[in-house]
């Protein structure tokens, strides 16, 4: 299977810089399909999923031919224009005394736009702050209304920001997760992504203590990043259907590590002694990034941790009609390390979101919620 792949990967790179997209995609379908599933796996709810059912291993057009140019490959389109036609735009509803503001990052590796959400009273004392990273072919507000993390920053009081991919970096509004030049300190995306985080700091009443990183997607392979580039500045981290840091390096790594198939070793997520506190969601039925990826995560954090740990504790349940099992380690606090939340019937979307946000299912636990209790379980009375 190796070999095919590996041979589809070349046919398809050598047709996409002939601009033969049609058998570029054809040639790599074609080995995918061979080399998974020959049955389609369930499809989760309505509002989950934009897109038609997939085969396991098996990438829409769209994810094939972004992956494909990121490799020093020409577009998608013979312009080269970006698809903002796939990336909504709900409204956001702003609350009396609440701020919903425009802001923009500019530093050595680029610019980059973002959003900022600030309760009613912020400028009352230190809060913490949640820097959320979209997924594919979102944007800031569509991401806001599909985890719902404005609301609970107004039940909480914390500020929320929202960096926005831009689509000259990547037309289908992906962070660039399995860019080498985009996983590393002081370089690419890490950098901007930090670099806002702390102007967001210098612009607001920030508890330099409480800032904290999650994402969705290639939102959340590259909030793992910057928990493994960033582990001073971000206290805990939060990955939803998301890769390990390191697990992809090129096209081919990067469909194999989707597809679950990558090697513990090469997907370990610390450069540092620092450790940052991780809690993962992911659905059994996401046919995007397979679920082994939470476990894999999970995983190589357990490997950072320190000897002494409290407990580790297993449970399942049931919460908005889904089952879900929940893995938690504790230190000797009682105050969680990591927590693994494997969802039953959950697709490639945010776990008890807002179906009005584009992979957002209402159904399952509240992937925002536990996160945000996850996130402040480690903050100071």
């Amino acid at each position: 299977m190796k070999n095919l792949l590996t041979s589809a990967f070349n046919r398809a790179t050598q047709l996409t810089r002939e601009r033969n997209l049609a058998e570029a995609t054809r040639v790599l379908m074609g080995a995918l399909t061979t080399g998974g599933a020959a049955t389609p796996t369930p499809q989760p709810a309505a509002h989950a999923e934009p897109h038609p059912p997939t085969f396991r291993l098996r990438r829409p057009l769209g994810e094939t031919v972004e992956l494909l140019r990121h490799a020093g490959l020409p577009g998608l389109n013979q312009s080269g224009a970006p698809l903002v036609g796939l990336r909504k735009a709900p409204n956001i509803d702003v609350p009396p005394g609440a701020a919903y503001l425009s802001r923009s990052y500019v530093g050595p590796a680029g610019a980059r736009d973002y959003k900022v959400y600030a309760p009613n009273g912020v400028g009352d004392g230190e809060r913490p702050l949640i820097v959320m990273l979209h997924g594919c072919s979102q944007n800031p507000d569509d991401f806001a209304v599909g985890s719902r993390m404005n609301e609970l920053a107004d039940e909480h009081g914390f500020i929320v920001a929202y960096p926005a991919q831009s689509t000259t970096a990547n037309q289908m509004g992906c962070w660039n997760w399995f860019n080498p030049a985009d996983q590393t300190r002081e370089k690419g995306e890490p950098s901007l992504i930090a670099g806002l985080t702390r102007a967001i700091m210098a612009e607001w009443r920030v508890d330099e203590s409480r800032v904290y990183v999650a994402g969705l997607s290639a939102g959340g392979a590259m909030a793992a990043t910057m928990a493994a580039t960033y582990p001073e500045l971000y206290a805990a981290v939060g990955i939803h259907s998301g890769l390990a840091h390191g697990s992809a390096s090129d096209v081919a790594s990067a469909f194999a590590a989707m597809g679950g198939k990558f090697e513990l070793g090469a997907a370990r997520r610390s450069l540092s002694d620092d450790y940052v506190r991780t809690i993962v969601f992911h659905g059994e039925a996401d046919q995007k990034v397979h679920p082994t990826n939470g476990e894999t995560i999970i995983a190589g954090a357990r490997l950072d941790l320190a000897d002494a740990l409290a407990r580790e504790t297993r449970e399942t349940g049931s919460a908005g009609g889904r089952n879900y099992s929940r893995t938690v380690i504790a230190d000797a606090r009682g105050v969680p390390q990591l927590e693994h939340w494997a969802v039953e019937g959950l697709g490639h979307a945010w776990s008890g979101g807002n179906p009005d946000g584009s992979f957002a299912d209402r159904h399952g636990p509240e992937a925002s919620r536990e996160m945000v209790r996850f996130f402040l379980a480690d903050a100071t009375p």
